[in-house]
């Protein structure tokens, strides 16, 4: 049983066989796959697939690339979306300083909202964070999101970071790159997070493991990710997978 608590399976990448790839994931043993949309076309994408597949659960939230492209009415749409039965978390959210679409102030304005909107709806928050640690820790610490706690997406940073949002209620979620052959730093780093604060997760389309790398990511390749946790921590592969599943549930409040 592997949850994947992050995946764009709405992207236009998969529009040719979309259905084959679901498919697939749950013939390779993932039981339950969180689709985050991130603006107005991929949000209606991920409730779609939500309330088509009952496995399938959906995150909502403004992508900080796109941050100066949010309007108040977007914000009033995400909070009536956030009582959807199917909805488990806002997101993705965050600070994003490799791309210059949006302005870093008009950035940090959408996620301080975002997360004012999470604690008001009780919902956990997916962060999303590139290039740009230091606000987004100072934000959360800032804002007292560890009131709803939530994800690091894709975590890349230093053990020092991870137990700052640990101490905030956040788990840490690993995806491809701990995967790659020189990522020595986030191999160092799962090694080390609790198991009862760690997640998996594939970002499908995007970020394929080893062996993998260049193709399209997809869900069922979320055994790589759990694969070479479970080498790193010395355990089963099958340990690795209930304890991150069980994370997963509780993270999201899903019944099982």
């Amino acid at each position: 049983m592997l949850f994947d608590t992050h995946a764009h399976l709405n992207a236009d990448q998969f529009d040719e066989d979309r259905e084959i790839v679901i498919q697939r994931a749950l013939d390779e043993g993932v039981s339950h796959i969180v689709v985050v949309g991130f603006d107005r076309k991929t949000i209606k994408g991920a409730l779609e697939l939500a309330e088509t597949y009952e496995f399938i659960y959906a995150a909502v939230g403004w992508h900080p690339v796109d941050a100066i492209d949010m309007t108040e009415e977007d914000l009033g749409w995400l909070e009536e979306l956030s009582s959807h039965p199917k909805v488990v978390a806002l997101g993705e959210m965050g600070l994003d300083y490799h791309w210059d679409k949006s302005p870093h102030d008009v950035q940090k304005e959408v996620f301080r909202k975002q997360i004012r909107l999470a604690k008001k709806v009780k919902l956990p928050i997916v962060i999303h964070n590139r290039d740009a640690t230091e606000d987004v820790v100072t934000i959360l610490e800032e804002e007292d999101a560890s009131e709803v706690g939530g994800i690091m997406h894709c975590y890349s940073g230093s053990l020092e970071i991870a137990k700052r949002c640990m101490d905030m209620n956040f788990y840490i979620s690993f995806g491809g790159p701990v995967t790659f052959k020189n990522a020595k730093r986030p191999k160092e780093v799962a090694t080390e997070i609790p198991m009862d604060r760690l997640l998996i997760e594939t970002d499908c389309p995007f970020l394929s493991p080893h062996p993998l790398r260049g193709k399209r990511n997809e869900s069922s390749y979320v055994k790589y990710i759990a694969e070479q946790i479970a080498d790193l921590k010395g355990i089963s592969i099958e340990e690795l997978a209930q304890k991150t599943s069980d994370n997963a549930f509780r993270l999201f409040g899903i019944n099982r």
